[in-house]
């Protein structure tokens, strides 16, 4: 694997070498090659007019959804976002062809022979045999030369629970698999920066709810982008505001919190994400995942349907109460404080995204090519031990989730010791 200057073209509602048109004439060719049988626009399904469509696969495989969502702020980028969702997932399941590349064996035994990573190294659930008898597959390390400005690639062997999504039955996994870190691009440079901004988000997300921290409430937005978004919003009789939860690798990542105060209905209390070198593209990301997390609960398409009945059941009231640090307006940041650290190009945004993630201690980044030779579109699965997926799988806290709770603890008995005292 070797990964070269990628100069960005569209820096528009998002960073790409592509322009949403240009993306949707080669990936609307493909839908059928990829099992997908229908797009839909589901955008007026709520009241919010802003894009957003649906992706249906039938033959998805056993253990996956069929329904994958697209979001954005046109309809174009929308229809785009839910096609390249569709080929990601395709891409990202093992199939006959990758049968050949699968290695079963036990980490100690195959570690005289290979270079390899240390399960133990991808935080494990509790009571799991890291030596187990696992399959494995090749990804490559990226990592500096020693003029510390040339990326390497290494060859090395990672659990292939870490890689495809989802295993079929008949091989045991260590954990549960995802799509966390999956990505497509209109080129390799582009699907690697993707994929590392969202593992990175699904991070500074994971450390929020174990610290109990929602970040500081954006105030003083003065991008004209972002304010018609929210204005969509507000002329819909939904509140929604933005937070600042960027981690301490540092790059921007804000949520987008959405409280429908005309209906009052528990799962549209809806949260939307958003990480990018682009504090900009970070706040769209988010505000259009809001109105797709709402379309879609309204379609009754959602992953979560498990948490929209336990909202429904306790109520508007108390979900709010209990996810009150989104709704928080005491700690507030100015918009021009989160700097934009953008570059023209996918390399040095990967160069200086592995050099925060070093700089925190997060030294390993594995890239696993998935690019189906059938499609021709570049997907990815980057892997970063060590960082943190907790609020998508709470069976796996790591070091800096356990720190930020046990920080919030001794922040919580102070207030409390204070509260007595007083």
């Amino acid at each position: 694997m070797e990964l070269k200057s990628c100069k960005k073209l569209y820096l528009k509602e998002t960073h790409r070498i592509k322009s949403p048109e240009e993306t949707f004439e080669v990936a609307e060719a493909l839908t059928e090659t990829a099992g997908i049988t229908r797009v839909a626009d589901i955008t007026k399904l709520d009241r919010l007019n802003i894009p957003v469509f649906s992706c249906i696969r039938p033959g998805a495989a056993d253990g996956a959804i069929s329904v994958y969502n697209g979001k954005g702020v046109t309809p174009i980028a929308a229809r785009v976002s839910a096609i390249m969702e569709g080929l990601e997932r395709y891409s990202a399941e093992l199939q006959e062809s990758d049968q050949n590349q699968i290695i079963t064996g036990k980490y100690p035994d195959l570690a005289e022979e290979f270079e390899i990573l240390d399960p133990v190294e991808l935080i494990l659930p509790d009571a799991v045999d890291p030596d187990a008898v696992i399959p494995w597959t090749s990804g490559y390390e990226i990592m500096f030369a020693d003029d510390g400005e040339t990326l390497l690639a290494e060859e090395l062997l990672v659990p292939a629970a870490a890689v495809y999504h989802p295993l079929p039955p008949h091989y045991y996994s260590i954990f549960r698999t995802g799509t966390n870190g999956i990505a497509s691009g209109n080129a390799l440079e582009e699907a690697v920066f993707h994929a590392l901004c969202e593992v990175i988000e699904r991070d500074a997300w994971s450390l929020a709810e174990a610290g109990k921290k929602g970040g500081k409430m954006i105030v003083g937005i003065d991008d004209a982008d972002i304010s018609n978004l929210i204005n969509s919003f507000k002329e819909a009789g939904v509140d929604v505001i933005l937070r600042d939860i960027t981690s301490d690798i540092g790059l921007p990542t804000i949520v987008a919190v959405s409280d429908d105060v005309t209906l009052k209905d528990p799962t549209l209390l809806c949260l939307g994400m958003g990480t990018h070198s682009s504090p900009k593209i970070a706040a769209l990301r988010a505000l259009t995942e809001v109105a797709q997390s709402r379309a879609t609960q309204i379609h009754g398409a959602r992953e979560d349907a498990t948490i929209a009945d336990v909202r429904k059941q306790i109520g508007y009231d108390r979900t709010k109460r209990l996810n009150s640090k989104w709704f928080d307006e005491s700690d507030t940041i100015s918009w021009n404080e989160i700097k934009d650290i953008s570059e023209e190009d996918f390399l040095d945004e990967i160069k200086n995204t592995i050099r925060a993630l070093n700089r925190v201690g997060l030294q390993t980044v594995i890239v696993k090519d998935l690019t189906r030779p059938e499609l021709g579109i570049p997907v990815v699965h980057v892997i970063i031990p060590g960082i943190e997926s907790y609020a998508i799988d709470s069976d796996r806290m790591g070091l800096r989730c356990k720190e930020a709770r046990s920080k919030a603890a001794k922040t919580g008995s102070r207030v409390r010791k204070y509260v007595r005292e007083t």
